[in-house]
């Protein structure tokens, strides 16, 4: 399993070799942080588009998906991925955008779910500058069909991370905002002036070993 964990310098060497054999070269990249059957069937499917499938994941320094994200590290992630059977080769992206390690790779098809199809649907804009760097090398995009699911999601609804009130808070504002009316609404407040008046109060911490607690006060004597 871990022969297939892959830096990326040699895998580029591999992935050369691959296609010089005249082997068609597969490529997906996320954060996979959550490995979940949506994931899974959708290397499977990856998997039917050429001979060799690769899969890059950003790396935890790079995620950036709310607290306590990404909830497994970038090893494991790596790991997991390993251990799935369509799956040839893993490797841990060194930047914090899929463009660069599609250049380095050089696959014949960079593979996207359905759920990126429509490009205005991404709201960070990075698949038009993913399908850019893909053409760029000669490769082209592709999209499986089959059924999606949300890590973030998963992780927000089951893993935990958040109070009961504060659920109910964040489901109450994803049941009555859309992305583009909440976007508009701080965008509205560009122009606003804003006072902030407080102070700021930096704390001291002084780490030292206690020698035990006191005889007449229920204090510890450092």
């Amino acid at each position: 399993m871990k022969d297939k964990i892959k830096q990326l310098k040699e895998l580029s060497k591999i992935i050369a070799d691959h296609k010089s054999n005249g082997q068609k070269v597969v490529h997906c990249h996320g954060v996979f942080d959550l490995l979940h059957i949506g994931h899974i069937k959708h290397f499977e499917e990856a998997k039917t588009f050429g001979d060799v499938l690769v899969v890059s994941i950003t790396p935890d320094e790079f995620v950036n998906k709310g607290p306590g994200r990404p909830v497994f590290t970038t090893s494991l992630r790596l790991e997991a991925l390993a251990a799935l059977q369509s799956v040839d080769y893993v490797v841990a992206n060194n930047l914090p955008s899929a463009e660069e390690i599609i250049k380095s790779l050089k696959p014949d098809i960079y593979l996207k779910g359905p759920d990126y199809k429509d490009h205005l649907k991404d709201i960070t804009g990075k698949i038009n500058d993913e399908e850019a760097s893909v053409k760029s090398i000669g490769g082209e995009i592709q999209y499986t069909e089959d059924i999606t699911f949300s890590s973030s999601s998963l992780l927000n609804k089951y893993g935990g991370l958040y109070s009961q009130d504060q659920e109910a808070f964040i489901r109450s504002i994803a049941k009555n905002n859309s992305f583009d009316s909440i976007n508009q609404k701080i965008d509205s407040l560009k122009n606003l002036k804003v006072l902030i008046v407080g102070e700021t109060i930096i704390d001291e911490y002084v780490f030292c070993e206690t020698l035990g607690k006191s005889g007449k006060e229920p204090v510890l004597v450092l």
